[in-house]
């Protein structure tokens, strides 16, 4: 009955879409896992299997209604922030369901290293399986509910925190608040990274010591702790030369460039993960990067010196109605030539240094440090600018200012901005939503800025309906999936 029992606990909380998974491994299979090998190899599956950024980067304002014929319900549900109504691999459900496997197969890491009596010489696979759980809880809190506040974070609904395997049949769970969630956040993370290391055979599949430093610079910037972000990025020193060097990218030939840009091989790249996705094929939905708008992420006039941006849409579809950037790597996996039939797996930068710097030049903003801000931020736009010359494209106050001005409410954090604080962090967002655009990371920084997003639908060129995502709409936090929900998983005010 034990057997059972774990099975029926944990499909409560995922829904039962991963039923035939489970039943179909040996009963029990976890109280198996008992040597350091099996612990090492159980934490490959502590990373979620399925990939959120289809689903942030079309809540973002990196997308639009491109008119084209192709059909995909999660991606039009998604655009109109409305409850997705279907289960696919790139679904809300899916990515929901994946993390709290992963999050599963850490916690039963965890239990099997207590088991085994916590030797030391199991810190390694600790440290990895705490981050790990850290990771997925702070993925799914960031996805399904409100943006962190600290004035409000103790009463908004967050995720349930999972940090035991299953023992009973028909387990509750409830929504720990977003405050909760932060707190074991963090003391997943800190202690995780007492342990963690870099000792792996594919070390960019894992939580290193710098992927994890990465993942706590993410933590504390949206925490708003920014001695703790420049503490975790202080490694990267102020002109690092491991950034993406996208001049080589786009020297590559165009089959080559999604698969250098994930490589393990480049330096940037700290986590690496190859999700069951279709996350490439996004760009040729309907709701997507239309050719004609691709210059009001990309164009000169989005450059702080009016020059050529080297990161450019090189793809497109429907002869160039739908335009992208080539840097997601799909693999499909036969399973039967015969029929031609198989499994997609799609390449995803986790964690990079490109991320991990930026984050610090934020933090060093909000210190008003901008002597170091004028040397980092030039340094990491010089090298996104063709024709860049550090002699006379200069950074300081006077060409931000300029280039961003304040907007009265445009910028709402949490937390004060000065006006000069203001037009720094637009340069920052605005760099990060170049960098990163088909990676999601542009839809966090909409939640976090409290920044007002319009998805126009069009007929034939018109706009038949405007869509605005206001300030504190209660559609920025995900509507919880309908198989979690209906097993008891509060929803979310709508």
């Amino acid at each position: 009955m034990k057997n059972i029992k774990i099975t029926l606990s944990l499909l409560l909380l995922v829904g039962f879409s991963s039923c035939d998974d489970f039943l179909s491994e040996i009963p029990d299979n976890r109280t198996q896992i008992d040597t350091p090998e099996k612990i090492s190899e159980l934490l490959v599956t502590a990373y979620p299997n399925r990939s959120y950024f289809p689903i942030a980067e079309v809540m973002s304002d990196n997308v639009y209604d491109t008119e084209v014929q192709s059909t995909s319900i999660i991606n039009e549900e998604s655009y109109n922030w409305e409850m997705q109504s279907q289960i696919g691999l790139d679904s809300e459900n899916a990515f929901w369901t994946a993390s709290y496997e992963a999050i599963a197969a850490a916690n039963q890491a965890l239990d099997a290293i207590e088991k085994l009596g916590s030797p030391s010489t199991l810190n390694p696979q600790k440290g990895e399986a705490l981050i790990a759980r850290a990771y997925n809880h702070f993925m799914l809190v960031s996805l399904w509910s409100n943006r962190y506040n600290p004035a409000t974070a103790a009463t908004d609904l967050g995720v349930p925190y999972v940090i035991k395997p299953e023992t009973e049949l028909l387990a509750k769970y409830k929504r720990n608040s977003v405050q909760e969630v932060f707190d074991f956040v963090e003391q997943d993370l800190i202690e995780g990274m007492k342990y963690v290391t870099n000792e792996y055979k594919e070390p960019k599949y894992h939580f290193t010591v710098d992927a994890a430093k990465a993942f706590a610079a993410r933590f504390y910037l949206i925490k708003g702790d920014w001695d703790k972000v420049i503490e975790f990025t202080d490694g990267l020193g102020s002109k690092p030369t491991k950034l993406r060097n996208y001049t080589a990218f786009y020297a590559a030939a165009f089959a080559q460039m999604p698969i250098e840009y994930s490589r393990v091989e480049q330096e940037t790249n700290l986590l690496v993960d190859y999700p069951n996705s279709i996350a490439n094929r996004s760009a040729s939905y309907r709701f997507a990067l239309p050719g004609n708008k691709s210059d009001e992420i990309f164009g000169v006039q989005t450059n702080i010196w009016a020059k050529a941006n080297v990161i450019r849409p090189n793809g497109q579809y429907y002869g160039g109605i739908n335009v992208f950037v080539p840097k997601l790597y799909e693999y499909f996996k036969y399973t039967n030539l015969t029929s031609r039939t198989g499994e997609p797996y799609t390449a995803t930068v986790l964690f990079s240094i490109d991320e991990m710097y930026l984050n610090r030049i934020e933090a060093l903003v909000m210190k008003n440090r901008f002597a170091e801000v004028n040397t980092e931020l030039g340094y990491f736009l010089g090298t996104r600018t063709t024709g860049y010359n550090a002699t006379t494209d200069v950074l300081n106050e006077t060409v931000v200012t300029n280039k961003f001005p304040v907007v009265a409410n445009e910028y709402t954090p949490y937390y004060t901005l000065t006006p000069l604080q203001t037009s720094y962090i637009k340069a920052i967002v605005e760099a990060r939503r170049r960098d990163f655009i088909r990676e999601g990371l542009r839809w966090f920084d909409i939640k976090r800025f409290n920044l007002v997003v319009v998805h126009n639908t069009l007929e034939f060129g018109k706009v038949v309906r405007n869509n605005v995502l206001e300030k504190d709409d209660k559609r920025r936090a995900l509507q919880i999936p309908l198989r979690a929900s209906d097993n008891g998983i509060e929803k979310n005010p709508r």
